[in-house]
Formats: structure tokens, C-alpha cells, sequence
């Protein structure tokens, strides 16, 4: 008896020893443990799924604010800039923390305030408009890659629905409205915007151009607080109180539509 495949007449035979070799072979592959790269597949899809994206976004936004509350960076208004940095360097580096400051929900008024007080009203607008893009930026992409897929489906109320539709179709329009109103909250605006179909690059021209204003009047009011009296300031002050008001009217009007259907 041949191990090996014999020929008889022309025809191939298999030996009952290679036969049995070869199931013996097959019991043994089949019964052996799963590799420990399905394990690996399904705790990365676990980890790259939606919803634990999303929690990753919750935290890294909850630890952003808690360090503001710890290092308390309103003080600039008060203690000035720390004297190692001047001139163009400093704008850059505010402008920097200005961004970060944003994503974690410190106000734009304080930070507006505070630049035109540190680098004067032109210099001041330009550190503070780039921060507001910076930042503005930031948050975007955080939400559009932490946030969008787990949140989209919950789009289902009829305003959600409007707003949604609004910024996917009329990104640009609709965020240069946003900015120029000041009823709407930068961050808001910034997630709602991360949320929807809006590209990247017509949300940051939206939002440096819609927020030369405010940031200018914040800026120039910063820059002339030493002389509350003087004319740049009381034009500043009006133009950030006269928009405000604007926004408030027709919010309440808005409201009172809203409830008269």
C-alpha cells in the first residue's frame, strides 16, 4: 500500500492513510480558537461606532469648560497679558487661546473686550476675528467627525428638519445670518452648522465675514474703556446695544407670531 496517489489503468486512487491524514488536518483547523483579530475588529468598530463618538465629544467639551473654570482666563482683563510676549507674537497667541477659549464656552464679548484692551482696536479686531475663525473651525470639525453620524437621525422635529434643510442648501447665506444676528449663540451655531450638510470652507467665510461687526464694536470699546466718554467708545456702545435690541424685538415678535398660529 502506496501513501501516496498510485495510478491503475489510468486512473487516480487515494490511499485510505493520505485520506485520513487530510480529515485529521481539517478537525484540528476547524476546532481551533478564533483569532484574536475578531476581537480586536469588533471592540475598534465598538469604539468607532457613533454614539461612542459622540461621548468622546461630550467629554472632551465638558473637560475644555472645567479648565476654564480653573485657570480663569477672563483675568486677562484685569492682570494684562504676561510681559514675555508683545507685538505681533501676542495677537498670535491670543489669538490661539482665543480659539480654544471659544470651544470651551467662554464668552466672545469678554474675549472681544479683552483684545481690543490688550492690542488696541485694529490689532485687537485682527487677533479676535482670527480666533473667532480658529475656533469657529474647531468646533466643526469635532462635531462633523465626533458628532454628525449619531446625531442626524435624531433629526426628526419639523424645525430640525427646516434648520437642517436651511443650512445644507443655503450654508453660506444662512450662516452669514447667523453671525450678523446677535440673538443666535456662537456655539450653537457652530454645532448646528457641524450637524448639517454645510461644507467647511463656506462656514468659515460665513463666519469671519458676519462677525466684523460685533467684534469690531467689542474691539474699538475694549481699546477706548480708559475714556468712557469719548466718541469711538459711544459709538461702539451703540453698535452693540442697538443690535441687541433689534434681535430682542424681533425674537419677541417672532414669539408671539409663533403662539398666534
Amino acid at each position: 500500500m502506496f501513501d501516496a496517489t498510485t495510478r491503475s489503468g489510468g486512473t487516480a486512487t487515494v490511499s485510505p492513510r493520505t485520506t485520513a491524514t487530510e480529515l485529521a488536518a481539517a478537525a484540528v483547523g476547524s476546532s481551533a480558537p478564533a483569532s484574536p483579530t475578531g476581537f480586536a475588529a469588533r471592540v475598534t468598530r465598538v469604539l468607532l461606532s457613533p454614539w461612542s463618538r459622540l461621548s468622546l465629544l461630550v467629554a472632551l467639551l465638558a473637560a475644555s469648560a472645567t479648565a476654564v473654570l480653573l485657570f480663569q482666563p477672563q483675568q486677562l482683563l484685569t492682570n494684562g497679558w504676561p510681559p514675555q510676549l508683545g507685538g505681533a507674537a501676542a495677537a498670535v497667541a491670543y489669538a490661539v487661546a482665543y480659539g480654544l477659549c471659544t470651544v470651551a464656552f467662554v464668552p466672545r464679548p469678554l474675549l472681544n473686550l479683552a483684545a481690543g484692551a490688550l492690542f488696541g482696536a485694529q490689532l485687537g479686531l485682527a487677533s479676535a476675528l482670527a480666533g473667532t475663525v480658529l475656533g469657529a473651525g474647531i468646533a466643526f470639525c469635532l462635531g462633523r467627525v465626533l458628532g454628525q453620524e449619531a446625531l442626524r437621525p435624531l433629526l426628526r422635529g419639523k424645525w430640525l428638519k427646516a434648520a437642517d434643510g436651511q443650512l445644507s442648501r443655503h450654508g453660506f447665506r444662512s450662516m452669514l445670518a447667523a453671525r450678523l444676528f446677535p440673538g443666535v449663540p456662537f456655539a450653537a451655531a457652530n454645532y448646528c452648522a457641524a450637524v448639517s450638510r454645510m461644507g467647511l470652507l463656506p462656514f468659515l467665510l460665513a463666519t469671519g465675514l458676519g462677525s466684523i461687526p460685533n467684534t469690531a464694536a467689542y474691539a474699538v470699546a475694549g481699546a477706548r474703556a480708559s475714556s468712557p466718554t469719548s466718541p469711538a467708545f459711544l459709538i461702539a456702545l451703540a453698535c452693540i446695544a442697538l443690535p441687541g435690541l433689534a434681535g430682542a424685538v424681533v425674537a419677541w415678535r417672532r414669539r408671539h407670531q409663533l403662539r398666534g398660529h
